[in-house]
């Protein structure tokens, strides 16, 4: 199998997402040329999550103009989406406690098959057990998660992880199908210190054999690209000039939210706000853009 990744290109002036009661993020500018390490750094509410699913087509971008591919958002959010990945995001994307490693790795390896000509063969027959082998091994491989280090192999349970290994499993299932760029979030959620410079360590292999990475978190290596939210006020937002107000959405994407309602771009029905708001954390947000689907 072909485990070469190529990054995409970032490039954000004055983006922002607002929402009923204020800016999840706002006056973000990123300049990343493929295969850069991104590091979001900021305090918890400080709109890192949001800004994560915005660079990657999940969430609509309401102010500032952005491309990541050479695509631009939010005009080709469906494509973007289909480059990129997400990981270790709470609500959006988690891992089961209850199934196994190797459950995890054999389901997210057989919904790439399609992709490589393989949807039509038999799941027993050799070729396509042999190709999802690849994959699997590709994927351990790339984020050094050694099964025979875990207590029972691919049989080990999540549940049963270490934070570190669960991360990395996480890590895993979003680089399996090689994207253009991989979103991280709380790379450095209840880690110990040396755990956290394995963390980083592992997101910066990855961007040096070419995926563009994303993640937040601190203590970012110092040839990482940090880029800073900042928390804002509600109030900030009613107040904001009137050439700080959110673009109008694409022409092209009729099931676009309306501006004041960032949320995630598979939601087909209007849902509850969705933001960093003062006094709401990263994850709380993340559960609310599960609300009416995944991303």
């Amino acid at each position: 199998m072909n485990t070469t990744r190529q990054g995409a290109a970032v490039d954000a002036r004055g983006i922002g997402v607002e929402g009923p009661r204020g800016w999840a993020f706002r006056g973000i500018d990123i300049s990343a040329e493929p295969g850069t390490l991104i590091a979001v750094e900021g305090s918890s509410g400080s709109g890192r999550t949001c800004l994560l699913l915005a660079l990657t087509g999940r969430m609509r971008i309401t102010e500032g103009t952005a491309t990541v591919a050479g695509l631009p958002l939010p005009q080709r959010m469906g494509t973007v989406r289909s480059r990129t990945a997400i990981a270790h995001v709470p609500g959006v994307v988690d891992l089961e406690p209850a199934l196994t490693v190797g459950e995890h790795l054999r389901e997210q390896a057989l919904l790439g098959h399609r992709f490589q000509g393989l949807g039509a063969s038999l799941p027993w027959s050799k070729r396509h057990k042999e190709a999802t082998r690849a994959r699997i091994d590709a994927a351990l491989d790339a984020v050094r998660l050694d099964p025979d280090t875990l207590p029972k192999g691919l049989r080990t349970a999540v549940r049963d992880l270490e934070r570190i290994e669960a991360l990395r499993l996480s890590v895993a299932l979003g680089v399996m199908h090689g994207p253009r760029l991989l979103a991280v979030d709380d790379v450095d959620l209840k880690l110990s210190g040396a755990e956290r410079a394995q963390a980083w360590q592992m997101l910066r292999d990855l961007a040096l054999e070419g995926t563009t990475v994303v993640a937040a978190g601190s203590d970012a290596p110092a040839d990482a690209l940090v880029v800073r939210t900042t928390r804002t006020k509600p109030a900030a937002a009613a107040a904001a000039p009137a050439k700080a107000e959110p673009s109008a959405p694409a022409k092209d994407e009729p099931s676009a939210p309306a501006k004041d309602e960032p949320r995630t771009a598979e939601q087909d029905e209007p849902s509850a706000p969705v933001q960093d708001a003062p006094h709401t954390t990263e994850e709380e947000a993340a559960h609310a853009f599960a609300e009416t689907g995944r991303a």
